[in-house]
């Protein structure tokens, strides 16, 4: 299972859904599937592009934005917050486990809300979005401080 989390209202983030779970989220109502995995990552039960059949067969918006931690850059950050902006609501957003996908949408709502990196982080912490990955936090703490 995905490990879904309702983000704020609009955005819901986990990890790597399987069929049955892009069925549900149909059935729930969202209206967009944007998927950060990079193309062979580790555990990927369905690729992008057979991610992306299911989810317009279902009829729901898809979009591949591929996010490597080693490839972690402002630009992907400014991608994502214009797709995220353009898609039909709800969307659900997701990675492997929802680490990358809970940052990114962090770092959209932060920027959106004029919030520091700091009280970013804290927010994300209180919402049980706890990030192990120091490259990843440091990276969206600066972003969020310069947008």
């Amino acid at each position: 299972m995905m490990n879904l989390s309702k983000f704020n209202e609009t955005t819901a983030v986990g990890g790597q859904p399987f069929k049955e779970d892009l069925q549900q989220l149909k059935q729930e109502g969202f209206q967009t599937v944007i998927n950060l995995r990079a193309t062979g990552e580790k555990d990927q039960p369905l690729s992008p592009s057979d991610e992306g059949a299911i989810v317009s067969e279902l009829g729901m918006e898809y979009a591949h934005l591929p996010v490597s931690m080693d490839a972690l850059n402002e630009t992907l950050v400014d991608q994502f917050r214009e797709r995220l902006e353009a898609a039909p609501k709800p969307v659900f957003v997701h990675c492997a486990s929802g680490k990358r996908a809970g940052a990114f949408a962090m770092m959209a709502t932060a920027v959106e809300q004029g919030m520091n990196g700091e009280t970013a982080l804290q927010k994300a912490r209180e919402m049980g979005f706890e990030c192990d990955v120091p490259q990843l936090e440091q990276f969206v703490k600066t972003y969020i401080d310069k947008a």
